[in-house]
């Protein structure tokens, strides 16, 4: 599986693959079709060779001890990139790597499923990148990303649309949805907005005043 469509230097997403759950190939080689540049975080890299994906950066702390000479033998040329910080995780190191190449934006994938304190805190992580690169994150069920400044989008009738606060956001305002919201406060824990949809075909908008907010697209 080629990772190589139409190669335009930072100008198309960057796509970011971690450790968790693997998605459908179908979403897979959607988002290869249109990602020119591939990041592989860690152990991860195994998996991606099993499937023929040309990989252009590995990047991790590599404590499991990786065979790199083994993996350079089967994926040439790749960029190593050792980021032995214990404070960050695989995944936030892997997005700072792309805000410091230049990148200004990139999808992720495997980064839900298997371990929930893995899959909680990469959900949550994204929103401290939020205003230095366009974040996505894709699985078979979810597509996520976090409210920045004012969010307008088409939807059709329907479609789940949740809305989960990282730590508290204050006046939150939508217009489009089933359950709208009119200034309302959103709390993790306490208060969400989760499998709201929009109300008819049409433009959903969205605005918060302080805090984070992830917007999740869900379905089943």
């Amino acid at each position: 599986m080629s990772s190589h469509h139409i190669v335009r230097d930072k100008q198309e997403p960057a796509l970011l693959i971690a450790n968790g759950e693997s998605c459908q190939p179908e979403l897979l080689g959607q988002l290869l079709e249109w990602s020119p540049f591939v990041v592989v975080l860690d152990s991860a890299i195994w998996r991606v060779l099993d499937l023929g994906i040309k990989v252009d950066v590995l990047l991790g702390d590599f404590d499991r001890d990786l065979d790199l000479d083994t993996i350079r033998a089967q994926q040439y040329p790749l960029e190593i990139v050792h980021t032995p910080d214990q404070n960050k995780t695989d995944l936030e190191k892997g997005i700072e790597y792309l805000i410091e190449q230049g990148y200004p934006a990139v999808n992720i994938i495997w980064a839900t499923g298997r371990r929930a304190d893995h899959s909680i805190t990469n959900m949550t992580n994204i929103v401290r990148y939020k205003d230095q690169i366009k974040i996505v994150m894709l699985d078979d069920h979810s597509k996520i990303f976090p409210l920045v400044g004012h969010f307008e989008k088409w939807y059709q009738a329907g479609t789940p649309i949740s809305l989960i606060p990282v730590g508290t956001v204050t006046g939150v305002d939508s217009e489009g949805l089933t359950y709208n919201l009119r200034q309302d406060t959103l709390s993790i824990g306490y208060r969400t907005s989760s499998s709201n949809e929009a109300a008819e075909d049409g433009f959903v908008r969205l605005r918060a005043q302080t805090g984070d907010l992830l917007i999740m697209e869900c379905w089943d």
